[in-house]
């Protein structure tokens, strides 16, 4: 299964508050903070582990280190406030940035800031940004992930669109989508309904 909805009652209760008009841009970063943990959570349960041992106060015991370096890679610049979640759960994370935007006359992503390294120095690409509408910056990044050589991708989101998972499943069925809902569609303007409105704008008191 490529798609996965998160069924857990905690990021149910935060999303119904995250999508509230009302919650001011302070609440809605800490809520998009906690929702990006608990996806993540549920998106890393793949991850390989190395067998260690540890001591404990008491004696020796075994124990797991992660086996694959992970990289955060957030669509700025709704994604950035995706990452602070993420990295609560993994601070040994690395981040690289992704600048994209959607010009609102043909709703295509247009790529404006890339600093990746030649050669890539993660394993395992999260791809962050809360709404997946029509899919097309997301598309655009995995793209970009693939041509840099990461060996794993995984988008995790807030909320989809049927026509953004829909873009992302046909341009790259590999890559599981983790979200905390499945909206009805995008309106003319290519905004998800019921959505949350703009994340970005949201988020950093610009609407």
């Amino acid at each position: 299964m490529t798609v996965h909805i998160s069924r857990h009652p905690l990021v149910a209760h935060k999303l119904t508050r995250i999508r509230d008009s009302s919650t001011e841009p302070k609440k809605f970063r800490e809520l998009i903070r906690e929702i990006s943990a608990l996806l993540t959570y549920e998106a890393t349960q793949d991850l390989g582990v190395d067998p260690v041992r540890v001591t404990t106060p008491l004696e020796e015991t075994d124990g797991s280190d992660l086996a694959e370096k992970v990289g955060l890679v957030p669509i700025l610049r709704a994604g950035l406030g995706m990452v602070e979640g993420v990295w609560e759960l993994m601070p040994s994370a690395e981040v690289w940035h992704i600048g994209l935007y959607r010009d609102e006359e043909t709703f295509r992503p247009v790529e404006y800031y890339n600093k990746l390294p030649v050669t890539p120095t993660v394993a395992v690409c999260l791809v962050l940004d809360p709404m997946l509408a029509t899919g097309g910056s997301a598309v655009a990044t995995v793209d970009i992930l693939k041509r840099w050589g990461v060996g794993r991708v995984k988008f995790v989101g807030l909320i989809g669109a049927p026509e953004g998972i829909t873009n992302l499943e046909e341009h790259h069925p590999d890559v599981p989508i983790h979200l905390a809902a499945a909206d009805e569609r995008l309106n003319d303007r290519a905004f998800i309904v019921p959505g949350l409105g703009d994340a970005g704008d949201r988020q950093f008191g610009t609407a």
